[in-house]
């Protein structure tokens, strides 16, 4: 099966797990600081290491003290964690419909929904491809916002010549293995204001406060610690760093890499009537995640099994989070967001990653002519 999304990893990437291993660290050590000052070489953000892309939005919602009967304004196509972590704190979830070309959030859609007590914007890097983050900063500025990244799909990526990672206020990364770097299991937390970090970085390590100065039991050993909120272990661990550390080393590689596969399939399949290709704004440079075309929703049932039979790992990205059975929601909501509607029953993420090669491209663009002559000539 040719994989729609796969990790690449090499000798050099052993080696550096192998060395931590035989090392006098393996939780928190000196790489965590390393691979965070990596990050934010990329981002252009300090930045926080997290378990988990899903523990980076934890941490962000904790950094802006999400709290009962706040709102959050999120878009329907992304994972469910966006959501998810921030309904732990008691948040109402308030959907915006995607554009119709990116799936990433529209702009105006988000002013409609805006109340008393909206407390966030999030922004999802659908694809990799980043949100219109001029547009959504306005926003929040003009009411008074949070405004949250979710660049799970976007580590690297480039709006208006500025790195993803200091367009929001607080912006969250996923590093899992399908993600464009990966550590394993993994993220980051990146701000570039400090008392967002530091409650996002309090949060991740259990609420331990151990700055003396910053203590108030004052009157304990210099052994103590104390906990002044409640947080969670997010903590990674050396040996997900060394692996971090090296993988950030190729992220230029694997930038070019998903570049040109993007490209290649652009230029086999944009002649294709039945089929739309992905949308790229003039004005960013996108670390392409996936590679999700559109065909008509009569034929998209069709399309992905006549692909997976042919073991082509296509998938779909994603079900609108709303229509999850957890929000009990009905199809009257979801005759609400058109373009979400529409987007879900369209989309095919195609096979994506540095682990491709020519040979695999040429044999899913040759399977996915075949479908069509198939489909239009019977």
């Amino acid at each position: 099966m040719i994989t729609y999304g796969r990790h690449l990893i090499d000798e050099e990437d052993i080696r550096s797990v192998v060395a931590v291993l035989q090392s006098d660290w393996l939780t928190i050590g000196p790489l965590v600081e390393q691979f965070e000052c990596e990050v934010e070489k990329i981002s252009r953000a300090p930045a926080v290491s997290v378990s988990s892309g899903t523990a980076a939005l934890h941490c962000a919602y904790a950094a802006i003290e999400l709290a009962p009967g706040d709102e959050v304004i999120t878009p329907p196509i992304t994972f469910v964690a966006t959501q998810a972590t921030a309904v732990s704190f008691g948040a109402k979830i308030v959907f915006a419909d995607v554009l119709p070309d990116t799936a990433n959030i529209d702009p105006g859609s988000v002013e409609k929904k805006i109340t008393s007590k909206t407390k966030a914007i999030v922004a999802v890097d659908y694809a990799g491809h980043p949100a219109d983050m001029k547009e959504l900063r306005d926003l929040a500025d003009k009411y008074k916002l949070f405004l949250i990244e979710d660049a799970s799909h976007s580590f690297g990526s480039i709006y208006r010549e500025i790195p993803v990672g200091t367009l929001a206020d607080i912006t969250t990364f996923s590093f899992f293995p399908t993600k464009n770097i990966t550590t394993g299991e993994g993220g980051a937390v990146c701000s570039q204001n400090f008392e967002l970090l530091d409650k996002a970085r309090k949060f991740s390590k259990q609420g331990l406060v151990k700055d003396s100065a910053s203590l108030k039991l004052k009157n304990e050993g210099p052994w103590h610690q104390e906990v002044q909120s409640f947080g969670l272990n997010y903590r990674l661990t050396d040996i997900l760093c060394a692996l971090g550390i090296s993988q950030i080393k190729k992220l230029q590689e694997f930038k070019c890499k998903r570049e040109s596969i993007f490209q290649y399939y652009n230029s086999e399949l944009s002649r294709l009537e039945w089929l739309d290709i992905p949308t790229k704004r003039n004005y960013v440079d996108p670390f392409w995640h996936l590679y999700p075309v559109r065909v008509s929703p009569e034929i998209r049932k069709a399309f992905v099994v006549f692909l997976r039979t042919a073991s082509i790992g296509v998938q779909v990205n994603y079900l609108p989070v709303y229509r999850h059975p957890v929000f009990n929601n009905s199809e009257e909501v979801f005759s609400n967001f058109p373009n979400s509607e529409l987007f879900y029953n369209s989309e095919v993420s195609l096979p994506i990653h540095p682990s491709l090669t020519l040979h695999d491209l040429e044999y899913i663009v040759g399977k996915i002519k075949e479908f069509g002559l198939y489909e239009f000539n019977r």
